[in-house]
């Protein structure tokens, strides 16, 4: 799948997200979804392909990792870090150069888990 969350507002991407979940779980299938939304891809995904390169020049696939190893390999290149909002379990970017950016920077742990 392509970007299924395009044009999506939040109610209709969790409905896309149970949809997908439950039919690749009901039949026993893996599904390839790309989609720059790291919300959908957090709640959606098992595993992750992380891939690299310049547009119409040349790329390459790294993968297929755990979520924690994909996502640390994809957050370290762009120096950013994620933590889990506690009250909503939702994905946050840490502050750049905040104490649990730094933190978790020191740790190695790019994504939490």
């Amino acid at each position: 799948m392509d970007e299924p969350s395009a044009h999506l507002d939040v109610e209709q991407k969790v409905r896309l997200i149970k949809t997908v979940r439950r039919f690749a779980e009901r039949r026993g299938v893996s599904m390839l979804v790309v989609d720059h939304d790291i919300y959908l891809i957090d709640l959606l995904s098992d595993r992750l392909m992380v891939f690299d390169g310049v547009p119409g020049v040349w790329g390459e696939s790294k993968g297929c990792f755990g979520m924690q190893e994909g996502m640390n390999l994809f957050l370290q290149d762009l120096g950013v870090t994620f933590r889990r909002d506690l009250s909503t379990l939702r994905p946050r970017i840490n502050k750049i150069g905040s104490a649990k950016d730094r933190e978790q920077k020191a740790e190695g742990k790019y994504y939490y888990l």
